[in-house]
């Protein structure tokens, strides 16, 4: 399986923030916000591996900014490591004020998703190739976010063990 460049898998999304995305404070609602970056996430990851994925986590997202009415907001997204059937993908969110022009990395994200097969099984992905500093700082660093991960699941499943499904009210 041939590796591919980081620019392949690169997504670029650029909206308004309109009155239904705000929250009480006028700024975009935090919910919108991830909505958004996991389509994005999603695209790369099916750019990368063209095939079907599902996202295994989200990893992490850094609020950094407020974005308001007057911004427009970019999400910029790109497979940045893999591991046999997993991709990291990173998103960045970029706000842009219209009326003045001021541009800030309002929040970033990492996410996890795997490659599924036809059968629904994971399946293997090609590696990634980085080219920019921006790409070559995030996949040098994936590896100890991915053990990170992999310690993180584990005392999720840790706790779910201990964690009750009956009803409240009983």
């Amino acid at each position: 399986m041939e590796a591919k460049f980081c620019k392949e898998s690169r997504v670029i999304r650029t909206s308004r923030v309109f009155p239904n995305d705000v929250n009480n404070h006028n700024t975009l609602f935090g919910g919108k916000l991830m909505s958004d970056v996991d389509q994005v996430a999603s695209i790369s990851a099916a750019r990368h591996s063209r095939t079907e994925c599902v996202t295994a986590s989200t990893d992490s997202v850094d609020f950094l900014h407020p974005i308001r009415q007057t911004d427009s907001v970019c999400f910029e997204s790109y497979v940045t490591w893999t591991g046999s059937s997993s991709m990291e993908v990173f998103v960045k969110i970029i706000a842009e004020n219209l009326l003045n022009n001021d541009r800030k990395i309002a929040a970033t994200a990492l996410l996890t998703f795997v490659a599924l097969d036809k059968n629904k099984k994971p399946t293997a992905v090609p590696k990634v190739i980085p080219e920019t500093e921006e790409e070559k700082k995030l996949h040098e660093t994936a590896p100890e976010r991915a053990k990170m991960r992999k310690e993180r699941k584990r005392k999720s499943k840790e706790l779910a063990a201990y964690l009750t499904t009956e009803y409240p009210w009983k």
